[in-house]
């Protein structure tokens, strides 16, 4: 069987596109415990130059999409797609759209103590389902703290540019490979899928690569 696959995951914890396919993405490697992925998330910001304190959810999404109705057109396939893959969001709870940049750097540290997968996940609910600021470090505190983060170094570390240039320069170098969207999955350092997949695809790319036929 193949071990020890890297699967990258380029994403920003305020795309929902992101938080859907991760949701389908987990619901595979649940069918199979003993997939081969490393999974590494890799910062993609969505807005790089939103400003630092982010900008108010409802003039953010008229801006962007050209008034409230073409906002609203927008997300009724994000809408549609969450409701399919089981998945409950209350945008109607999000006031801000932040920079995630202080969310990218804490998804980095993460990574560093083996905890990025649960501190994602935690990004995306805090945002998504609960309306929380994560471009607030004092929400980005808790959220590390609560995956078993040391809170005071977290606040140190925020206070300082610690990591700040490196995650920003992943970011560029994403975007100089050609990687202009997101969620973008890379297996193996070869194999390129973008979009949120269905898990039916992922349980395909599992059963290529340890030798077994996916879960019926």
């Amino acid at each position: 069987m193949a071990q020890d696959v890297r699967l990258e995951i380029w994403s920003d914890p305020i795309c929902p596109w992101c938080y859907i396919g991760k949701v389908l993405l987990d619901r595979a490697l649940e069918t199979a415990p003993e997939h081969p992925f490393r999974i590494e998330w890799r910062p993609f910001q969505l807005n790089p130059d939103m400003p630092a304190g982010g900008m108010d959810r409802g003039a953010y999404l008229e801006a962007k999409f050209g008034g409230q109705q073409g906002a609203v057109d927008a997300y009724l396939p994000v809408a549609r797609a969450a409701e399919a893959a089981g998945l409950s969001l209350d945008l109607g709870a999000i006031a801000r759209t932040p920079n995630t940049l202080e969310a990218h750097r804490l998804i980095h540290w993460a990574g560093l103590e083996g905890r990025q997968t649960p501190v994602v996940s935690a990004l995306f609910r805090a945002y998504f389902r609960e309306g929380r600021d994560i471009g607030d470090t004092g929400v980005l505190i808790d959220i590390g703290a609560a995956a078993g983060m040391d809170a005071d170094l977290l606040a140190r570390l925020f206070a300082s540019d610690a990591d700040r240039a490196a995650v920003m320069e992943s970011d560029t170098a994403a975007r100089a490979r050609g990687l202009r969207a997101v969620p973008t999955f890379i297996v193996g350092d070869t194999y390129a899928v973008p979009g949120a997949q269905p898990s039916e695809l992922w349980a395909e790319v599992i059963a290529e690569l340890t030798g077994k036929a996916p879960p019926a």
